[in-house]
């Protein structure tokens, strides 16, 4: 894969219930660091935490792509209550919110968790097991507190990185970073592999202990000596 520098950032967390506004504020924070450093924030169109990463994108001239459900600018603003101000363009699915959540993960290069509840599960739970880079802004309560543990209990080796972070401009330079130089090589498990890889697919089809696979990068939390590098 040829690697460039500008991708393709999935934002997804929380959209609805109220948010402390620590937490709001460390969003904007988040959107303007995709925006600043010339990336494209991708959302489900939604409110909540998204929906201010996609403002603060906004607010210094970023790209901001929103995925919704719906079939119509009515029926997203109407049926679901998303905002549309703050999107350069929006795609209309049709596809619910559920099938919505693919076309989220299969639209980024990276995907951030923020905050969430069981949509962001559903979310994370595809980008974790289709081996992508992901990273998880810790202090945001919900899925992404409780990210380490979910990995812990699946025990499934997908190829999937994971970068923790509480602070949001440090975590899109990590993790734009890493993608560049490191997970770029085989971003998900839909990239060719070279000859002589083991293919993503037979990986996912039979136990780890029981394939001759290349070796995965394991999912895990950075050393207490990396979180902050």
């Amino acid at each position: 894969m040829r690697a460039t520098g500008r991708l393709t950032i999935g934002v997804m967390g929380s959209a609805s219930g109220r948010q402390p506004q620590e937490t709001a504020l460390k969003m904007r924070q988040l959107g303007r660091a995709i925006a600043e450093r010339g990336h494209i924030i991708i959302t489900g169109a939604c409110p909540g935490l998204p929906y201010a990463a996609a403002r603060g994108a906004q607010e210094v001239g970023g790209m901001s792509i929103g995925i919704s459900p719906a079939l119509s600018l009515m029926e997203h603003e109407g049926r679901y209550g998303s905002p549309s101000d703050a999107y350069d363009v929006l795609i209309y699915t049709g596809s619910g919110l559920m099938g919505r959540e693919v076309l989220n993960i299969h639209s980024s290069d990276v995907i951030v968790i923020a905050g969430g509840r069981s949509g962001t599960l559903g979310e994370f739970a595809i980008a974790y097991d289709e081996g992508r880079l992901i990273g998880v802004l810790t202090g945001t309560d919900g899925i992404a507190d409780q990210v380490e543990e979910l990995v812990r209990i699946c025990r499934k080796d997908t190829g999937a990185v994971l970068l923790y972070d509480d602070d949001p401009t440090r975590l899109i330079e990590r993790l734009t970073e890493f993608f560049l130089n490191e997970h770029a090589a085989h971003p998900n498990c839909f990239f060719p592999w070279l000859p002589g890889e083991a293919s993503a697919a037979n990986s996912a089809e039979h136990p780890p202990d029981t394939v001759a696979a290349a070796p995965l990068k394991r999912a895990r939390r950075p050393r207490q000596s990396e979180e902050h590098a």
